[in-house]
């Protein structure tokens, strides 16, 4: 599988489920005692706009 092809599985992994997301970031937020906890969030609600475009346009290429 190219890289492509990964990025594309785990956006649509992603999108079925959200959570998964949050569940990493808070896992991010412990080992790092919420030292980042801005730039975490930051970043998991980027990737969850990410993965949330999979469903309003299924099939796009990105």
């Amino acid at each position: 599988m190219d890289l492509k092809g990964l990025i594309n599985k785990g956006k649509s992994t992603l999108s079925k489920n959200t959570k998964i997301i949050d569940q990493g970031a808070d896992a991010v937020n412990k080992a790092t005692k919420g030292k980042y906890a801005g730039q975490v969030r930051k970043g998991a609600d980027a990737a969850k706009k990410f993965a949330q475009d999979d469903k309003k346009n299924p099939g796009q290429q990105h």
